[in-house]
């Protein structure tokens, strides 16, 4: 039993480099990825996260055309699209009296269009589906000195804006008052969804990336009313669903980023059901007043 069990869960990692590989790219992602989808939930920003993971698709497709499946032709390209979407959104909503999830739905969808037009014109379908899609199972050494260089310099940046970033968040008068403004603070973590996006990007593909960005944090809002516990416990769901994401397409052989991303949402729904705010408690106290 010992044995069924260890080469059940443990030894795809123990045998193949690339499993291994991809458990650590997974691990990276949950500790970055995870925490600005928390803090994305408490702003009420959540499809933004979403609209970015698009958004960088124009700059990745300009760096595809250019070098190919390069790690920093891409990279670099998909960063200054997300910025200049991100940046372009947040000046067209302060000059104007529109909202901004208006805006970034639109700057996205243009910026969509436009990204998977440059593909498709140079490309195949098999690289509309690489980008989109990305392949976990293909991380390369250097692409995880990436993620984790961009899941460090997160936590970093996240610890030093923290309590202004929070303040901001539901005061924004008071820090203007305290400190002029909190517009920076507000492009900062703007910046940090962009690059941890464009992170995730180089495993997952641009449509999944947001996926263990925003499944997880939704479900640690049904464990606990800490935002630092939130974090803490988004970032153990996403690299659970890591790991058990990655034995799945190893032993099922189904894609390894759909897999991931599903177990997320597992995780998403059981947080759901049986979480400390989830549908059961409010089962039971409805059941309590009624009795």
């Amino acid at each position: 039993m010992g044995a069924v069990a260890y080469d059940f869960l443990i030894g795809p990692f123990a045998e193949f480099p690339f499993m291994r590989r991809a458990l650590v790219a997974c691990f990276a992602l949950a500790l970055g990825s995870a925490p600005i989808g928390v803090v994305l939930m408490l702003r009420r920003m959540s499809l933004f996260g979403e609209a970015m993971s698009h958004a960088i698709l124009p700059g990745a497709a300009i760096g595809f055309m250019v070098a190919g499946f390069s790690l920093p032709a891409i990279s670099i390209g998909g960063i200054v699209a997300g910025l200049v979407v991100a940046l372009a959104a947040g000046a067209a909503t302060r000059a104007t009296d529109q909202r901004e999830d208006a805006n970034f739905a639109a700057f996205y969808l243009i910026a969509l269009a436009l990204g998977v037009t440059l593909i498709s014109t140079r490309g195949s379908a098999v690289d509309v589906m690489h980008i989109l899609f990305g392949s976990v199972l293909a991380v390369n050494e250097a692409a995880l000195l990436l993620l984790g260089a961009v899941a460090s310099v997160t936590l970093l940046v996240m610890a030093a804006i923290y309590r202004p970033l929070l303040v901001e968040g539901f005061d924004p008068e008071f820090l203007r008052s305290v400190q002029g403004s909190g517009a920076l603070y507000h492009f900062i973590f703007l910046g940090l969804v962009v690059v941890n996006l464009v992170a995730g990007f180089q495993a997952l593909g641009s449509l999944m990336a947001v996926g263990l960005m925003m499944l997880p944090a939704a479900a640690a809002r049904y464990w606990t009313r800490s935002l630092v516990g939130s974090m803490a416990v988004a970032s153990l769901i996403a690299a659970l669903s890591g790991y058990c994401g990655l034995l799945l397409s190893y032993h099922a052989d189904l894609p390894s980023g759909p897999s991931i991303v599903l177990f997320a949402g597992a995780g998403y729904l059981i947080s759901l059901a049986i979480g400390r705010q989830g549908l059961m408690l409010h089962w039971r106290r409805r059941h309590h007043l009624e009795a």
